[in-house]
């Protein structure tokens, strides 16, 4: 257990390093970290359930400005983790993820906090000329000091606590189970809910009704749909912004100068 605990947290670490260190490559997603958290307890199918899941729940939770969202991601990992090991279903493993997710949210603003006062002592440094030390800050005390707030959480849940899972699991009555059940599968819909509330407009509108009562009354698969819609993206990509929508642009600009032509024979007087 102690050697599964140590590869998952350092799974969290990689994640959780991918928008500090590596250039954000889209590792810090719950997808990925459930499905890494899957491979290293080989179970890879477990993991990518729980973390396709918790996707579609966290599409709509973004980082605005100073406001720190519920980490999805630390939650998918102990989620997965917590379902492998403990033989649990996907379900019963995101009722764990939920409140996981806001404690790792009040860690993120207690680690943002002090961060903010390392900021302050880099400024010191600075002025002092020790750009060494000022660098250290940013570059060392900082991927560390992240690190720490996902090794620590993600370590302790699964070494101290698969025997604790285990009990809360099979001491859980079958009524709360099937409610929990329809909870969620309540959450992807509340997730898509937040992305469709920052994304939708009047344009998007038609295409969003469009393909919910193709994929509602035709028969059609989504992934049929999503094949079409990806292909009619790209005809209207290339209608807009590629030779056709050049070529359309050309021929209004040319329309624009013949009228700038007509107007320059006439010659009117300036307007003052």
């Amino acid at each position: 257990m102690f050697w599964d605990a140590l590869l998952v947290g350092l799974v969290g670490v990689f994640c959780m390093l991918d928008s500090r260190l590596l250039g954000r490559l889209n590792f810090e997603r719950p997808l990925i970290g459930a499905t890494l958290t899957g491979l290293v307890l080989g179970d890879v199918k477990t993991g990518l359930l729980v973390g396709a899941t918790l996707e579609l729940v966290s599409l709509g939770l973004v980082h605005v400005g100073a406001a720190v969202a519920p980490d999805m991601v630390l939650g998918s990992i102990i989620a997965a983790a917590f379902a492998i090991i403990s033989n649990a279903t996907p379900e019963t493993a995101l009722t764990i993820a939920i409140p996981i997710s806001v404690l790792g949210q009040l860690l993120g603003i207690l680690l943002r906090t002090l961060l903010a006062a390392l900021t302050h002592k880099a400024d010191k440094f600075i002025e002092e000329g020790n750009f060494r030390a000022a660098v250290r800050m940013h570059i060392v005390w900082g991927p560390i000091l992240y690190s720490l707030s996902y090794f620590i959480p993600i370590f302790a849940a699964i070494y101290f606590g698969t025997s604790t899972f285990e009990r809360v699991v099979n001491a859980i009555p079958d009524w709360f189970s099937d409610g929990l059940t329809v909870a969620s599968k309540l959450l992807p819909a509340y997730g898509f809910a937040l992305l469709l509330n920052t994304m939708m407009d009047k344009k998007n509108a038609l295409f969003f009704l469009a393909g919910f009562f193709i994929t509602a009354y035709s028969g059609i698969s989504i992934t049929a749909l999503s094949i079409f819609a990806t292909i009619l993206a790209f005809v209207l990509a290339d209608v807009k912004f590629g030779k056709l929508g050049m070529a359309n642009a050309g021929e209004a600009s040319h329309s624009v100068s013949s009228n700038e032509d007509v107007f320059d024979e006439l010659d009117l007087p300036d307007d003052k």
